[in-house]
């Protein structure tokens, strides 16, 4: 599943200098190929994972092996680009919009595909990949594509199914209903403890530079019929399509109502008072308790995992569910946030410096890591040393092994880093993270059902010029800055009913530029997809 990046800074095997200079061959004369790898910091070094030996040798080249964590490379990233020290293959650093911004530090790769005919294979199944890279004709940084079982949003709600179960109390799929549940959760002692602790509703904190993000509040959006898709992209500044229009939902009537449905959980005391502003540990720690007595109701999350560990005591008590419809709104309007594919896919898994120490033995490296071979083994580790069994053509299995080095921060692999795909022909047994989210994700079926997928959401492979990114950017700065503490309050506090102050937010956000922003996102749909 995807990891939460830690900010604990890994030690580099080596320091990020730029490829030339020096030799270019090792003392037996094969030729030198730098990776800088972004990594996470429960991943062990790459000198240990087994498969890195066996691709060195395929390659018939050295690798030199950099590596850095999130937290450093986000320091660092910047100061590369500009000093144009990069090495010469980068899994996980770069992404599309870098190479447009710095056009002549890149390589670009979609030039060099009958070179790479591993991701030829990768594109012609799998041609969204392709157009998610793509920038004005060009591709220059490749995708990533894991298992078809991560073809699933990252966002479910969870209900504590064993607290219906003792109430005897159905699973909600209204508005309505949902009220009746939370009032429920509130007060009649569902966990038993003989105390006032539960919160029917936890949500999660409102961020303070765009209005949606991941397990984001205003998933309820869903509930009146507009779809999100917060896992990435333009949903997080509240644009959406409808019939192949691109809106904003902060000017519509269903935000209003989302936002007096969370206060009126906030005034009968289902959520938190605090909930708005509370930060992540404080909503997580709600989420997982003290570990022996589930006080959570309800909550937005991956999986169980919101609850505990794969198994534990409190997660198990918990399903996902459909997100109950709004007031007034039927359930086959009832729709599902549309992040699947870019659960699936990101777009900033592979690049080559415009200027490789060896290009033919770069190429030779990136089109073996695209191979099946390569790609299921950056993902669930070495089929040489026990992580992973191969059982068949194309099929694989996760072994215990593997989980054991999962569950003690000692990833021989780097899962969802890889650079590489997985065709639709593999099938994988044994990836806990893979099997939860696809169920999680199944009772969501009928509603993903209810919209089109074309005209109803914003493709992931649409994008902003890096002019109009900057435009945007900036009337967001200004548009956030005001909203969230309005939208905040009202939240918290209400007054969101009152309709002379709904004008003046509806007004403000015009002076504010959301309509240019609108205009733009549009305009950059309209080039993507003619």
């Amino acid at each position: 599943y995807k990891a939460i990046a830690s900010l604990a800074v890994m030690a580099m095997l080596g320091s990020i200098a730029a490829c030339g200079g020096g030799s270019t061959t090792d003392a037996n004369g094969k030729p030198i190929v730098k990776i800088l790898v972004v990594k996470n910091s429960n991943q062990t070094p790459m000198a240990n994972m087994a498969w890195t030996k066996q691709l060195q040798a395929d390659c018939n080249c050295s690798i030199q092996w950099h590596e850095v964590s999130d937290n450093a490379w986000g320091q660092q990233k910047n100061a590369a680009l500009a000093a144009g020290e990069i090495d010469d293959l980068n899994i996980r650093a770069f992404n599309p919009d870098d190479a447009s911004q710095n056009p002549s530090a890149f390589e670009v790769l979609g030039d060099d595909l009958n070179s790479l005919p591993n991701v030829k294979a990768f594109f012609k199944e799998q041609p969204i990949a392709r157009k998610f890279v793509t920038v004005n004709g060009k591709i220059t940084i490749l995708p990533s594509s894991r298992t078809k079982g991560f073809l699933a949003s990252g966002q479910h709600l969870m209900i504590n199914k064993t607290w219906l179960d003792k109430l005897g109390l159905a699973v909600p799929t209204t508005w309505d209903q949902m009220r009746t549940v939370m009032n429920a959760f509130a007060t009649k002692d569902p966990n038993g403890d003989g105390k006032a602790d539960e919160i029917a509703f936890n949500p999660r904190e409102l961020s303070t530079s765009k209005i949606g993000d991941w397990w984001s509040p205003f998933l309820m959006m869903n509930s009146t019929g507009i779809v999100t898709h917060f896992n990435p992209g333009p949903s997080q500044q509240g644009i959406y399509r409808k019939n192949g229009v691109v809106g904003n939902w902060m000017q519509t009537s269903q935000f209003r109502h989302v936002i007096e449905f969370y206060h009126d959980m906030v005034s009968k005391g289902w959520a938190p008072s605090d909930w708005v502003t509370a930060s992540d540990d404080k909503y997580n720690a709600r989420n997982q308790s003290d570990g022996k007595t589930t006080t959570v109701g309800m909550a937005f999350g991956w999986d169980q995992s919101a609850f505990g560990s794969y198994g534990s005591k409190l997660a198990d008590q918990y399903i996902s569910i459909p997100v109950p419809s709004a007031d007034g709104v039927s359930a086959d309007k009832t729709v599902w946030d549309g992040s699947r594919e870019a659960n699936r896919y990101e777009d900033y898994h592979m690049a080559m410096s415009a200027h490789p120490t060896n290009k033919a033995a770069a190429l030779r490296v990136i089109n073996l890591l695209y191979s099946e071979k390569y790609s299921i083994q950056q993902l669930y580790g070495s089929t040489s040393d026990g992580y992973l069994q191969k059982t068949g053509d194309h099929s694989y299995k996760v072994t215990e092994k593997f989980q054991k080095a999962q569950d003690a921060a000692k990833v021989p692999a780097l899962e969802d880093r890889l650079a590489g795909w997985i065709s639709d022909k593999v099938t994988v047994q044994g990836d806990r993270g893979m099997d939860h989210v696809a169920a999680a994700d199944a009772p969501y079926k009928q509603q993903y059902a209810n919209y089109s997928h074309t005209k109803d959401m914003m493709p992931i492979y649409v994008r902003l010029s890096p002019s109009d990114q900057t435009t945007v950017a900036n009337n967001n700065t200004a548009l956030f800055n005001y909203a969230i503490p309005v939208v905040s309050k009202w939240l918290s506090q209400g007054g969101a009913q009152d309709d002379s102050a709904w004008s003046e937010f509806q007004s403000n956000l015009k002076k504010y530029k959301i309509d240019q922003n609108t205009q733009l996102w549009q305009a950059a749909y309209t080039k993507a997809v003619k």
